[in-house]
């Protein structure tokens, strides 16, 4: 048990199962009091309490923080993790899938965070963990409406971070890579009614994406480093999860875009 976690109170979204689920079972063991906000709540004993709802209800999700706050008189982490995936070429994304997918993995973390800054700030201080992903910066073709939503969280964060640091709020973006969870399971498709022209590259790209994340790394891993971020007096502003996938980040540092392109279309297209 750390004592430095030890009492601290976490709210975060999408901890019914995968990543925030890890996150949740490490955090416990350091004596964090967890509250999860999902759409689709799953009771774990690992929590005080389970709140369902859309992150995109703001309101609610505004009223569900008074409630705990009232409760626990303090809020110290708030983590933003919902989020889901859709696969398909641009050409045939549906605008409604567009829109769900951009307010639900960003919209919601942006507004979310500002509802749950004033209780970090009456808690003397704290710690904002947004989940972004490898994809953000090295974006994924037939993912690419999930893959501007991840980089935007990580440019969010790291504005974010600059607002609040004068409260001692600290924020981090944290970037796995491909991760063995139900995420896969749930990725929304996006074909069109007839052929486009995509279809048997779309599905080579998804079967290689789909392979890759069930013979990724267990979500623990993720759990594991957001525990070490938040023991840290300092934390970074981006956490890259596993030694692979911190060298990938790396290449668009020093290789031309175009050629960062390349490679990326070579393995998925």
């Amino acid at each position: 048990m750390s004592k430095k976690l030890n009492g601290k109170v976490a709210v975060i979204t999408g901890a019914s199962g995968g990543i925030g689920y890890a996150i949740t079972k490490q955090l416990k063991k350091a004596g964090v009091k967890i509250y999860d906000i999902s759409l689709h709540v799953e009771e774990h004993e690992e929590m005080e309490k389970a709140y369902a709802c859309d992150v995109n209800d703001t309101a609610k999700v505004k009223t569900i923080l008074e409630e705990i706050f009232e409760r626990e008189k303090h809020i110290d982490i708030f983590i933003n993790n919902a989020g889901f995936g859709i696969a398909g070429a641009i050409e045939n994304a549906k605008p409604e899938n567009i829109y769900k997918q951009v307010n639900t993995n960003l919209s919601a973390v942006i507004a979310l965070s500002g509802v749950a800054i004033p209780f970090l700030k009456k808690s003397g201080g704290g710690n904002i963990v947004n989940t972004s992903s490898v994809g953000g910066i090295i974006p994924l073709p037939y993912q690419a409406t999930y893959s501007a939503t991840k980089a935007g969280i990580e440019i969010f964060s790291r504005a974010l971070a600059n607002e609040v640091k004068p409260f001692k709020i600290k924020v981090t973006a944290v970037l796995p890579g491909d991760t063995k969870t139900g995420f896969t399971q749930n990725r929304v498709f996006d074909k069109a009614e007839s052929e486009t022209g995509y279809d048997k590259t779309v599905e080579k790209s998804i079967k290689k994406v789909e392979k890759d994340e069930q013979t990724g790394k267990s979500p623990d891993t993720v759990g594991k480093a957001v525990l070490k971020i938040l023991k840290k007096k300092n934390p970074p502003l981006r956490k890259t999860i596993g030694f692979f996938y911190k060298c990938a980040v790396f290449l668009p540092r020093i290789l031309p875009t175009k050629l960062v392109n390349f490679i990326v279309r070579k393995l998925y297209c």
